[in-house]
């Protein structure tokens, strides 16, 4: 296949319109619409349903564009890991962490990476599922168990668990229980246990709705329990590095907690030496140091 053709498919299949691909490819409606008729004789297939609102990819079509949208990632990311120098960190970096830990601690971080290497870029992927480094489909990951993969360069970064935090106006209001028995008579904001999260939430949750709890708010992430926790809706369970940047939050039945969830950066072996790769690795091992030195000066304070 004719890699100019196929780019031109990419860029069709992704805007959706001949005239707005032209736009971007910097040629005419009619060169593109050239370019893909070509395509599809060679290949002796529709790549397209063509209707008055614009273009619709065939199930023909769908298969071309995962190639070529592959295809894209692979020539983008290595196009970035060329341009790698010695004296600069810029270019694409996609990074994949749970979405509590990326919106609750990584993402409000990031203003201090960006101050050193503003021509960084980069995308953020925040899902609970572990996406596959070895293939790309991201460059670096935090995860909350160590990654199964041989061919992975991973660090530890730190231990956490997971706990019982309010507001003090919500206790304030509903009264503080003593032990565990008494969340029977509490709202307890968490992720349904069944959902995808780190095991030790939910078995936290679990320990916690035997209780015989009446009111629940069920949040499929931790960000939103935590919007919970602040507006004084009940007890949530969330992770213990929310203490750092949310010192208000009071821990609930301070004995109760789950068991230590291990927290592990990773990256392939090919990224060894990718400038971006070890900017990004050193900064948020930075970050956990001073999370853990604030966190040993509270204990002594306690």
């Amino acid at each position: 296949m004719d890699w100019d053709k196929l780019r031109i498919f990419h860029a069709v299949a992704d805007a959706g319109s001949l005239t707005h691909a032209g736009d971007a490819l910097h040629l005419s409606q009619s060169a593109v619409s050239r370019q893909i008729r070509a395509l599809e004789e060679s290949l002796g297939t529709t790549l397209f349903h063509r209707h008055a609102r614009g273009l619709i990819l065939t199930e023909q079509g769908e298969l071309l564009f995962d190639a070529t949208s592959t295809m894209a990632k692979k020539l983008d990311s290595a196009a970035a890991r060329i341009r790698d120098s010695e004296e600069e960190v810029f270019g694409e970096l996609r990074v994949t962490t749970t979405v509590g830990f990326g919106t609750m601690w990584l993402a409000p971080r990031l203003v201090k990476l960006y101050e050193r290497y503003p021509e960084l870029k980069i995308d953020l992927l925040l899902e609970e599922r572990v996406l596959d480094l070895p293939m790309r489909e991201a460059d670096v990951a935090i995860r909350m168990k160590e990654p199964a993969q041989a061919d992975l360069i991973r660090k530890r970064l730190l231990n956490i668990r997971m706990r019982l935090y309010a507001t003090p106006e919500y206790l304030a209001r509903a009264g503080r229980p003593e032990r565990l028995a008494d969340m029977g008579t509490h709202r307890l904001i968490c992720q349904n246990p069944a959902t995808p999260q780190v095991q030790a939430g939910a078995q936290l949750t679990q320990s916690v709705m035997a209780q015989g709890v009446h009111s629940t708010l069920m949040v499929n992430n931790y960000f939103g329990v935590l919007q919970g926790v602040l507006n004084h809706v009940g007890v949530g369970v969330l992770p213990d590095y929310l203490t750092a940047d949310f010192p208000l939050l009071e821990r609930v039945l301070p004995e109760i907690e789950s068991v230590e969830v291990p927290v592990f950066l990773a990256y392939p072996e090919e990224l060894r030496s990718s400038r971006r790769v070890n900017a990004f690795r050193d900064f948020v091992q930075e970050e956990i140091l001073a999370y853990r030195r604030a966190q040993t000066g509270e204990a002594a304070l306690d």
